[in-house]
């Protein structure tokens, strides 16, 4: 029995319209949320051409020449902008009917290669009963024939397996969205015997220490602590008749442990420090969870990994910046401040689930638009932007 896709109706049109302007075929990703019965499609998004594409107006005519180094690039970029609970769930191609015999293989090397490349990323395990099958679909650019299969990412060997793909209106009108803010004060030492003060390195070891420490927090979900296997929902009364786009909403405290209980020894060590990092603020975490009786682990879960991947993720492209900005080899690291950039949110048509991304101090709303046209294929009013953050994160 293959897996269900339940998808948003406004991506069958989407998809179509991709199809009758892109010839010989066109990549995208697919972006939802798993769960143990089923998984939600929320949204797809072609790959953005490259330069020299847009120029010229062409698209390579062969499925060898498809640039898998530009799609893992751009899921990994696309995955920054995801909050809590949604993840790159496969790929899209839609081709033309002489390329449809080597699309599926194209597509498998697709979803192992952008898998790869988000896994290095994480500094979070998944859970071993967790869903890691991706979805494959293949359309037919001639006859608009639909075929969607599944490989499990865990098993390199994986064959494919056949889907269901099922469209459904108003999917996400009504998702849950758990709300925290996280105050962060993480002091990171640099060893003086750490080669060239690799800063970027050492702050990824110093994460990593962290977000083992949110693991095993304990999370409030409106002032309750609430047994994993219950529903979230439990308790609460539902919205009725409402199909308008509207968000339940829990805020969540996270207490996170001071001390190690006696029962764990502790045992200190004395090292020789060149130097230390300090994050110091106060972060706005997010996660959305389907409305079809979500468990309140499935809840947690995809709020810790916000707070994991949020401050991870700024941090990368705070290294990123100083790199364009300062060049690699700058090492006279003397006491320095860099604001990390803020968090905002941004709504999506038909959806009471919203889409996030990060912007500096010295950035326009325009940048900020134009990286959603390009990542997402969204256009964004600049009064839809919402910061979520005070500059002093």
């Amino acid at each position: 029995m293959g897996r269900t896709y339940f998808v948003e109706e406004a991506i069958g049109q989407y998809l179509s319209d991709l199809s009758t302007k892109l010839k010989p075929y066109v990549t995208g990703l697919l972006i939802g949320q798993c769960s143990p019965q089923r998984d939600y499609v929320i949204r797809a998004v072609r790959t953005p051409p490259k330069e020299e594409q847009k120029e010229d107006n062409i698209s390579p005519s062969k499925l060898a020449s498809v640039d898998e180094e530009w799609i893992t690039t751009h899921a990994s970029q696309v995955s920054r902008m995801l909050p809590g609970g949604l993840l790159v769930l496969g790929v899209f191609m839609i081709a033309t009917p002489e390329l449809s015999k080597d699309s599926q293989n194209a597509l498998r090397r697709l979803i192992f290669s952008v898998e790869k490349s988000l896994t290095k990323r994480r500094l979070w395990k998944p859970a071993e009963e967790e869903v890691s099958d991706r979805a494959a679909l293949q359309i037919c650019s001639a006859t608009k024939k639909v075929v969607c299969r599944t490989y499990d990412v865990r098993d390199p060997k994986s064959s494919a397996k056949p889907a269901d793909w099922k469209y459904q209106s108003a999917l996400s009108a009504s998702w849950l969205a758990l709300d925290c803010t996280v105050n962060v004060n993480i002091h990171i030492p640099l060893l003086s015997t750490a080669p060239n003060h690799d800063l970027e390195k050492n702050t990824k070891n110093g994460l990593n220490r962290w977000s083992k420490q949110i693991e095993d927090s304990v999370f409030l979900i409106n002032g309750q602590v609430k047994d994993d296997d219950t529903e979230l929902l439990e308790g609460q009364k539902k919205l009725r008749g409402n199909t308008q786009s509207s968000t339940q909403l829990s805020d969540v405290k996270v207490l996170t442990q001071l001390s190690q209980g006696s029962s764990h020894r502790s045992t200190a060590t004395v090292q020789v420090c060149s130097g230390s990092i300090n994050l110091k603020g106060a972060v706005k975490c997010r996660a959305y969870i389907h409305n079809n009786k979500p468990k309140v682990k499935e809840a947690i879960q995809a709020l810790k990994r916000d707070i994991i991947n949020t401050l991870s993720d700024r941090c990368e492209i705070l290294f990123e910046d100083l790199i364009i900005n300062e060049g690699p080899h700058k090492k006279n690291f003397e006491r320095e401040y860099h604001v990390l950039p803020q968090r905002l949110f941004v709504p999506v048509a038909g959806s009471s689930v919203m889409l996030s991304d990060y912007k500096f101090r010295d950035e326009a709303d325009g940048e900020i638009q134009e990286r959603f046209v390009e990542m997402l294929d969204q256009s964004v009013q600049a009064e839809d932007i919402h910061i979520a953050e005070e500059i002093n994160t």
